[in-house]
């Protein structure tokens, strides 16, 4: 964009109502892909808008018509023309996300969160106590693969007697993390171990194992859009089928699972691979909003007749 034509667009868009507009047209001109919380146009112009004027982020309809600022027109400019050029994760371009309403620092050294594990932490798990019992009996968590920490704080808010530990092998991921916690005021009941799955908490049991692990394939991130190239690729890459990872978790878990412990996993597509390779397994799947079958359940008692894992696995 030139010069001359930024400027024409911040003297004539005047109102978050035109810059809605005006980036929903570009957005879609520009073919971005919609993949990290917003699923349309309208949704990620409406997301860009709100928090790049530091609004409140579900509340649009009583802005649509105010008078801006020049420097907040020319800031909206600016991130309408960054995500529609760099194809950049609004999360990055704005340092925020938002798992059911609780916001998260990120930037490019984590994957941006929108865990379907974290909506059942709000949903499900807070409401339905069938799945992990009363929130009060949970002790101890572990969350596996943290990246930025986001599961670690949800479950914090949701069990509140649990200690929990939060693990990822990269360094770079759990200063984010460290971030967050501190933001969320959690430095006293969430530890960050750096180090490779279970590695960092040898000999530990929990009650509740959570665990969102790269779980795509290979030929999937050989084909990724711009948007999801821009994340990290170890938080993604699960091997050629994508579940190197995941079978990794299930042969760790049943040494860290209390014996009423449960273990929460999500896996995307992979539901008929590890139903496959794990006959034994009696797989829990558990259903969101928007998804079915993409994140399973497992309770320690589970595992005392399991499979052992394919060779292929090893």
């Amino acid at each position: 964009m030139s010069e001359a034509d930024r400027d024409e667009r911040i003297d004539t868009f005047l109102t978050p109502r035109d810059w809605l507009r005006y980036a929903v047209g570009r957005f879609l001109s520009a073919g971005i892909a919609f993949c990290h919380g917003a699923t349309t146009a309208i949704d990620e112009a409406a997301f860009l808008v709100l928090e790049g004027l530091k609004l409140p982020i579900d509340t649009l309809d009583p802005f649509l018509d105010a008078r801006l600022l020049r420097h907040e027109r020319a800031r909206l400019c600016d991130l309408i023309e960054a995500r529609a050029t760099t194809r950049k994760p609004a999360a990055y371009l704005l340092n925020r996300a938002y798992i059911k309403g609780v916001p998260f620092y990120v930037d490019e050294r984590v994957i941006v969160p929108r865990s379907l594990v974290g909506e059942l932490l709000m949903t499900a798990f807070a409401d339905d106590h069938a799945s992990t019992g009363e929130p009060e009996r949970i002790a101890s968590v572990l969350d596996l693969c943290t990246g930025g920490g986001s599961l670690a704080i949800l479950a914090a808010r949701i069990f509140p007697n649990a200690r929990i530990d939060a693990v990822d092998c990269s360094a770079g991921a759990l200063d984010v993390a460290r971030r967050n916690v501190e933001e969320h005021g959690l430095v006293d009941r969430v530890a960050l171990k750096e180090g490779d799955l279970f590695t960092p908490v040898k000999g530990v049991r929990y009650d509740l194992i959570l665990a969102n692990p790269p779980y795509v394939d290979a030929a999937t991130i050989a084909e990724f859009p711009p948007e999801f190239a821009a994340e990290p690729r170890i938080a993604h890459a699960g091997g050629a089928d994508g579940l190197d990872i995941v079978c990794r978790i299930l042969t760790g878990a049943p040494s860290h699972l209390s014996p009423k412990g449960v273990l929460i996993c999500e896996v995307g597509g992979g539901r008929g691979l590890l139903e496959r390779d794990f006959p034994l397994l009696p797989f829990v799947w558990l259903d969101t909003e928007e998804t079915t079958g993409e994140v399973f359940l497992l309770r320690a008692s589970d595992f005392s007749a399991r499979k052992r894992v394919p060779k292929h696995r090893r």
